[in-house]
């Protein structure tokens, strides 16, 4: 695979500032603001007192000849920055040096920057959808919408910066449309969707296909789990079946060739028992253990990218909104928190991390030099 290194892309990224007025290279700017946001910085005022402090280690990668930008500058400089620009390079970045196994899974899921509201009109929050690589824990790539409810059009322009062939891609159900299942398939991936009642006619028939007596069946293919933890006690059961099943409807959803239903039993130690049903269609053809794991696998979205932006590097306590900034910063978190999650050597979490990184020029360094990053 063909590395590109990510300061390579950024100089890529157009400058729109009046030239007589720049006296900080767009890259070297960029650079200071990942490099901070490495070591725990959060605002501008951080990222400039960051810079002040390490100029000289900065000064081993990048010339920073008119010294370290102010706030207010590295504040204008993210709001003038195309965000769909600098997400498109970082996505180009993560496909060189992210090679994805074939059958692994990429999921797709939206989070709000709940600090990234006008006082004024709550309702203009700012909802970034990612998407995340399962096996290596890293973010592939990211766009914005401005509400949850509009993912269903976001989808599409993400999967357009990102190469899927050969990858399981999953979406939570708002994604179960056959537009987004086209055009996964026309990029060379396959879908795992949950259904609901978006889609009502699919549902039913998945409904009317699958039941508990279906387990009785001696043709029937069928997976379960049991894990302990936490004061509780999962139990998890799997069951597939050929497309064909469902009739018709099999010729609406583009290369459909599985269908699933998972049912999870959750005991409490009050002893109470809760239980959820799931119905799945696939274009992969997976077996009951391969479409069960791959279902849990969409969840590390939540837990190793949404809850490490908003505890580890308090992504919802951002009040930063002016123009692009939001946007472009919040690539920046994405782009520090991959570098942080590749460097192996120092065994603690991301929060130990920024604090290592804070503390040591070396440690940093190591940071810095993983994936193709100068």
């Amino acid at each position: 695979m063909s590395q590109i290194t990510l300061i390579k892309q950024l100089s890529i990224i157009r400058d729109t500032r009046q030239p007589r007025k720049v006296h900080h290279n767009l890259v070297d700017v960029l650079f200071l603001a990942i490099t901070a946001v490495i070591s725990g910085c959060e605002g501008w005022e951080e990222i400039q007192d960051f810079g002040n402090d390490k100029l000289d280690w900065l000064r081993k990668y990048l010339p920073f000849s008119g010294g370290i930008p102010t706030d207010d500058t590295i504040s204008r400089v993210f709001q003038l920055i195309d965000p769909k620009e600098f997400q498109k390079c970082f996505a180009t970045w993560m496909k060189s040096c992210c090679e994805m196994s074939h059958g692994d899974v990429i999921a797709i899921d939206g989070k709000t920057l709940r600090g990234s509201f006008n006082k004024k009109d709550k309702s203009d929050t700012i909802h970034m959808v990612s998407a995340f690589a399962a096996a290596n824990s890293v973010v592939l790539g990211q766009v914005k919408t401005n509400a949850k409810s509009n993912e269903i059009t976001a989808i599409p322009k993400l999967l357009d910066l990102l190469d899927v062939r050969g990858c399981l891609v999953t979406i939570d159900a708002m994604g179960c449309q056959t537009k987004i299942a086209k055009k996964i398939v026309d990029k060379g991936g396959d879908y795992l969707l949950p259904v609901k009642d978006n889609q009502e006619r699919l549902q039913t028939a998945l409904d009317g296909i699958f039941s508990i007596r279906r387990l009785e069946l001696p043709e029937t293919e069928a997976y379960t789990t049991k894990e302990k933890g936490h004061g509780r006690e999962d139990s998890r059961m799997c069951m597939v079946a050929d497309a064909n099943e469902i009739g018709d409807l099999v010729f609406e959803w583009p290369g459909l060739k599985t269908l699933g239903y998972v049912v999870s039993f959750r005991t409490e130690k009050d002893m109470q028992t809760t239980v959820a049903v799931k119905f799945y269609i696939s274009s992969a053809k997976l077996d009951a253990k391969s479409l069960l794991e791959a279902s849990r696998a969409h969840w590390t979205v939540e837990n190793n990218l949404h809850w490490q932006l908003d505890i580890s590097m308090n992504d919802d306590s951002c009040r930063i909104r002016q123009q692009n900034s939001t946007e472009n910063l919040a690539t920046v978190r994405h782009t520090s928190l991959n570098l942080l999650k590749n460097e192996k050597s120092f065994d603690g979490g991301i929060k130990r991390k920024h604090k290592q990184a804070n503390r040591s020029d070396s440690y940093r360094e190591l940071v810095v030099s993983g994936l193709s990053l100068l």
